[in-house]
């Protein structure tokens, strides 16, 4: 089987673009400028899922496009008595705009108390979580981040009803002098994504394995009974995804089965929104200065992970790994690397805006293959 062709694309064309469709929605510049560059970074590192067609799609229907996001909207910093973290009201701002500002705030508050929190309410999806941790571990922070989804579509453990977000988490740990890259692990606490099962009914595909539940609560791996997910691990994705409900919970977020869905919330004065929670710490913090045969910190995680991977192991990857290599493809080609069917969204994008988009024509556009 020949390897796919893509055409590729400059960040600075792709910017310029997603920067003017969100303008277009009313947003202001630098809110749009983040929004984009985080979709760029999501198709550097090969994330597809969350690219910028992804992006304003869900925009469309959750964020400016239903009352869910507001273009141009302030962040409320509440008070706190506690030195090392923030607390804010987002009011329903772009969520990478936030997202991007939490962590730059977190990474401040770690370099001057070892470590830093912000919890935000009242937000709107900021999409690819591991853009933001892997963007503090390449400048050599450890940082957290996590999210209540905007729909519930994930059963409890034996559960019949969706009462759970997929509610992703990511991690991004500081490895690149150990293994050239950050340690990224990034995922949701579901089997699957819903978009996952939406494309298996495209494709007349059942799931590889009953991962969604029917209409009656039961195991199911067929696209088109699926009502609800499973979360991942049983028991343990269950708990993980609970414990971001608890973490929104206590940050002031929505009722799980309210969220996104504005028109059953109106009148019980409860909110519709997500909770999101950043969390960075500075690796000297927790450099106790007493590591075997006198190795540095670098020197004991470059250690550690040898060993992980030694044993027989060696064939192993690190989480991180396969956003590491796509960056390298990136790279390699020149810029980003979207299909046909991709490039005609972007086309379809620019003239929604009244954007010239002779630049975007496929046959203008470099190609590259793997």
């Amino acid at each position: 089987m020949s390897n796919p062709e893509y055409s590729v694309v400059s960040r600075e064309q792709h910017e310029s673009l997603v920067q003017a469709a969100y303008e277009h929605r009313g947003y202001e510049a630098d809110e749009s400028a983040d929004a984009a560059r985080m979709c760029s970074e999501a198709s550097w590192h090969g994330i597809r899922t969350h690219n910028a067609l992804k992006a304003l799609h869900l925009d469309e229907l959750f964020g400016s496009g239903s009352g869910g996001c507001v273009p141009g909207a302030e962040i409320e910093k509440t008070e706190n008595r506690f030195k090392a973290t923030e607390a804010w009201n987002a009011n329903r701002k772009l969520g990478q705009a936030v997202a991007c500002e939490a962590m730059e705030t977190c990474i401040r508050l770690a370099d001057e108390y070892g470590t830093g929190t912000v919890s935000i309410d009242n937000a709107f999806h900021y999409l690819w979580g591991g853009g933001y941790v892997m963007d503090a571990a390449k400048r050599g922070y450890i940082a957290y981040t996590n999210c209540t989804s905007t729909l519930a579509e994930v059963v409890p453990f034996f559960g019949k009803h969706p009462t759970l977000g997929t509610n992703p988490h990511s991690w991004g740990f500081p490895t690149t002098d150990a293994v050239g890259y950050p340690v990224v692990i990034d995922w949701a606490t579901s089997e699957i994504a819903m978009g996952k099962v939406e494309q298996y009914k495209r494709e007349g595909k059942k799931l590889e394995q009953p991962f969604g539940v029917d209409k009656d609560g039961k195991p199911t791996d067929d696209p088109f009974a699926v009502v609800a997910l499973q979360p991942f691990g049983r028991h343990k994705g269950y708990g993980l995804g609970l414990l971001i409900e608890l973490y929104g919970a206590a940050i002031g977020g929505a009722i799980p089965t309210l969220r996104g869905h504005k028109e059953q919330a109106e009148g019980t004065g409860e909110k519709t929104t997500s909770a999101f929670f950043f969390q960075v710490t500075h690796p000297d913090a927790l450099n106790v200065g007493n590591f075997s045969n006198s190795r540095s910190q670098t020197e004991n995680i470059s250690a550690v992970v040898k060993d992980v991977l030694g044993h027989g192991n060696e064939g192993c990857m690190l989480p991180g790994t396969i956003e590491a290599n796509a960056a390298k493809l990136s790279e390699k080609a020149g810029g980003l690397l979207f299909t046909e069917a991709e490039v005609n969204g972007f086309i379809e994008l620019a003239e929604d805006c009244g954007i010239d988009a002779s630049d975007w024509e496929l046959a203008k556009l470099p190609k590259f293959s793997e």
